[in-house]
């Protein structure tokens, strides 16, 4: 399962710990929309590419 993690206001424990445990068994990508070099065109493409998407 291919599985995308939306972080909205950058890196926290609790999605953090989550990511690293999801990524032994899936692939997880991982977009933190804090950083400003992140275009939403690509986020979209990511959204509609991924089985999941979980928001943060």
């Amino acid at each position: 399962m291919r599985v995308l993690h939306i972080l909205n206001d950058g890196p926290v424990r609790l999605p953090d710990e989550i990511i690293r445990e999801q990524s032994k068994v899936s692939e997880v990508k991982v977009i933190d929309l804090s950083k400003r070099e992140t275009s939403y065109e690509s986020v979209v493409d990511y959204i509609f590419s991924y089985d999941r998407v979980i928001s943060w």
